[in-house]
């Protein structure tokens, strides 16, 4: 379900299955009927479990910085389908999703697609059409045999692996490993960050096969904390940025920086522009991301802690940032994600939970998350909107923490 999509499906009369269906032979024939937009754009993809989302705004920053158009193309969306496809950091607008709409009726693609391949069509489009420098690409699920993956990327990158949609991607890091190294492309560089040894020989040999040079964070790049903030360190290049200071917090958040910043060098190379370290420390400082550990009112963070990997790295960051403050959780969490093994990640820094309903039809209900919790204060949440905002004001260290669906509902009802 992709919030506001069914009016445009609906008003142009272009239909899709709201399944997910992996494989490329449906998106790469619909494109073909719309001249292959995919194949003018200069792309950067990003495949992984955990980081996709950081490391892309990172590189946004960066790129908008030096003075380029960037285009990008995430999930899920924040609000609706608008704030999946941007360009130069604005959604896409209800007259440009007309604009691709009717293209896409036009050329017929009217049930031969998938809503999320038919997004992907439309977010290719809206960049051609609006004359993008560099697109940035998410890839959905997996990577080989995600719609996304029918582009020539200029690099791709690769920020974490962990087991995610194991109905999909199968049981194992490797299998996983699999399909996230899928979007490395023949004689196209490639940048990954800390992989589990399984999934990172699985990343390697799929290099070598594809002759695409790889860079590995630790072993190519890396960030080193300095008194004046932290310094980028790159072997290969010869190159150091010092006097880094991010505003997204955590230790992997300065990871997916380092991610970013060799990537760029990629971009800044194919695009024949020259590196200005002030534009970059400018960039990192500027980098922001809905649901990434965002102090949303006073007190209270809203984190998109969906997956036990995406959890370990909350807590990291708790302890960094809070390290001797009572927490108190709100939670709502898929019931496809492994609820019980994220809550247990979360109970190492607090005893005090409350979960939430929230509106999707995956969500699973409050009263069995409660069953699966081990805290000794956990209960069932009605209104938590006026709950959070008590928070706040008793200066209660809270964070709504688990789906980015949940995430969007919060945001919207605390606005209200």
């Amino acid at each position: 379900m992709i919030p506001n999509f069914d009016h445009y499906k609906e008003k142009w009369q272009v239909k899709s299955e709201d399944i997910i269906k992996p494989g490329l032979t449906a998106i790469e024939e619909a494109l073909s009927y719309l001249g292959n937009p995919e194949q003018t754009l200069r792309v950067v993809h990003l495949a992984g479990t955990n980081g996709k989302g950081s490391t892309l705004t990172f590189l946004e920053a960066i790129a908008q910085e030096h003075g380029l158009r960037v285009g990008k193309f995430m999930s899920p969306c924040i609000v609706d389908v608008h704030d999946q496809i941007q360009i130069a950091g604005q959604p896409i607008t209800e007259a440009e999703m007309d604009q691709v709409f009717q293209q896409m009726h036009e050329a017929g693609l009217s049930g031969k697609l998938t809503n999320f391949e038919l997004l992907t069509v439309a977010a290719f489009l809206h960049f051609v059409n609006g004359q993008v420098d560099i697109a940035l690409i998410e890839a959905g699920m997996g990577g080989l045999l995600d719609s996304t993956n029918v582009v020539t990327p200029i690099v791709s990158i690769i920020p974490s692996i962990a087991l995610e949609h194991t109905k999909f991607l199968g049981d194992t890091l490797e299998s996983i490993a699999h399909h996230k190294a899928g979007i490395i492309k023949q004689q196209r560089p490639v940048i990954i960050g800390d992989l589990p040894d399984e999934a990172k020989r699985v990343v390697d040999a799929a290099a070598v096969r594809k002759k695409a040079t790889l860079f590995a964070l630790g072993q190519h790049f890396a960030i080193k904390q300095t008194t004046d903030g932290e310094s980028y360190m790159n072997d290969v290049q010869q190159f150091q940025i010092a006097n880094l200071n991010r505003s997204m917090k955590g230790t992997h958040q300065g990871n997916n920086m380092a991610l970013a910043i060799t990537a760029f060098f990629e971009v800044a190379s194919e695009l024949d522009v020259s590196i200005d370290q002030t534009a970059i420390r400018q960039a990192v400082q500027k980098a922001s991301i809905l649901g990434r550990f965002e102090e949303i009112m006073p007190f209270v963070i809203l984190d998109g802690a969906h997956n036990p990997a995406s959890a370990e790295k909350l807590i990291e960051t708790i302890q960094c940032e809070y390290p001797n403050e009572q927490i108190t959780f709100v939670v709502g969490i898929l019931a496809d994600k492994d609820v019980e093994q994220i809550l247990g990640i979360l109970e190492q820094v607090s005893d005090d939970f409350y979960f939430v309903d929230f509106a999707n039809s995956r969500a699973m209900p409050a009263h069995q998350m409660v069953k699966l919790s081990h805290a000794t204060s956990k209960t069932t949440l009605l209104d938590y909107a006026s709950f959070i905002q008590a928070q706040s004001h008793r200066q209660q260290r809270t964070i709504v923490a688990g789906s980015l669906y949940l995430l969007t509902e919060v945001r919207h009802r605390l606005k209200q």
